[in-house]
């Protein structure tokens, strides 16, 4: 069973930098693509970033490039979202999920998800 759970969210002003972090258990050839998606208050779900866990290959979505960065630590089975530089509009619930297709164009389908986390706040003030 895949468990995915967000922590490092918090509040900071604009120009800090905050971690987030993704703690997976169980992923499986099904569902060895992690990636981060974030969905600020009236807007649509948006991909971030993903990470193929097996070669670490990355995609990173081009708002985003650039000031975000994601990694992961097989050892301690986390993959995560470094955020540097962050501004007002970065301001979202930021989820990881898991899935089995790990590209540029899988950050803009829910759907190729399978397993989602619970979330964390991420609050930029201007």
């Amino acid at each position: 069973q895949v468990q995915l759970v967000e922590s490092g969210g918090g509040s900071v002003q604009a120009g800090a930098a905050l971690r987030l972090s993704c703690a997976a258990s169980g992923l499986t050839t099904g569902s060895n693509c992690v990636g981060w998606f974030r969905q600020a208050p009236g807007k649509e779900r948006e991909g971030v970033a993903s990470i193929y866990t097996p070669t670490s290959n990355t995609y990173v979505a081009a708002s985003v490039k650039g000031r975000f960065t994601i990694s992961q630590d097989n050892a301690k089975n986390t993959v995560y979202l470094q955020m540097n530089s962050l501004k007002a509009e970065d301001t979202a619930m930021y989820y990881c999920a898991a899935g089995s297709y790990c590209s540029a164009y899988s950050l803009s389908r829910d759907d190729y998800w399978r397993h989602w986390g619970q979330g964390t706040q991420v609050t930029v003030s201007s």
